[in-house]
């Protein structure tokens, strides 16, 4: 998508948001983007700031996830003039979402001189993860509630704050996006609805479900996923200066 495309897709979403019914015809709560390896390998590439910077808009009549690339101090990069984008579309095939978590059992025991045990304990390691990845469970529950009472949260934020408060963007953690081993194959993102303690209401996020190309090694103990951080809505979480608020 050119630079044109994008203004043109980002101004139509501003358009939609303050009216519940332009958005019930866009938006089906059972959709979700989809990344291919290319794609993400494009972003990770362009993008040099610590965090993604993704823009809803309407392309084409459908709604869009478009990657804006960001310089290291988080403004947009303007030497590069065509932006990855994907589609919210209908999930073709079921989505396998897999969480495993080790355990390793130490047990030790003492033997006298006369071969009489004298001590002896056992120490289980817990698993540790070392991804910023969402409880499965978590995930699922924010999905769900997506699908279920998405439309009601558009209906309450267009008739009781005009869409305002709709959000505009998500901010994505790069290392969302940056899983050196296992590979990334490809990545769905759905729509989900996560209470925020700050905020004191409910938001909208995007969750990242990865495909990898070998998911469980069980070489140490930690926690393995494919279900990553889900990504801050704009508003109310805006960080880049230069794109408002």
């Amino acid at each position: 998508m050119n630079e044109n495309d994008y203004k043109l897709a980002t101004a139509e979403w501003n358009r939609y948001r303050s009216d519940y019914f332009l958005i019930t015809n866009l938006i089906k709560t059972n959709y979700v983007f989809e990344l291919s390896k290319d794609q993400i390998d494009t972003i990770k590439n362009q993008n040099k700031y610590i965090d993604a910077c993704a823009e809803v808009g309407v392309f084409g009549g459908e709604m869009v996830l478009i990657f804006v690339p960001l310089n290291e101090q988080g403004y947009i990069d303007k030497s590069i003039v065509e932006y990855q984008y994907t589609t919210l579309r209908p999930l073709k095939h079921n989505i396998r979402l897999q969480e495993t978590k080790e355990f390793t059992v130490t047990k030790n025991a003492v033997l006298s001189s006369d071969l009489t045990k004298v001590d002896g304990d056992t120490n289980t390691s817990l698993p540790i993860t070392n991804q910023p990845i969402l409880d499965q469970d978590v995930a699922i529950e924010a999905i769900e509630r997506w699908r279920n009472g998405g439309m009601e949260w558009f209906y309450r934020e267009c008739t009781e704050f005009g869409g305002e408060r709709i959000f505009k963007r998500f901010y994505i953690p790069m290392e969302d996006l940056s899983h050196p081993y296992p590979e990334v194959a490809g990545i769905k993102c759905s729509f989900g609805l996560r209470y925020n303690d700050i905020f004191q209401r409910m938001l909208v996020t995007v969750i990242f479900i990865s495909f990898h190309e070998l998911l469980q090694e069980g070489e140490s103990i930690e926690t393995i996923s494919n279900t990553y951080d889900w990504a801050k809505p704009c508003p109310p979480v805006c960080r880049i200066p230069e794109l408002g608020s």
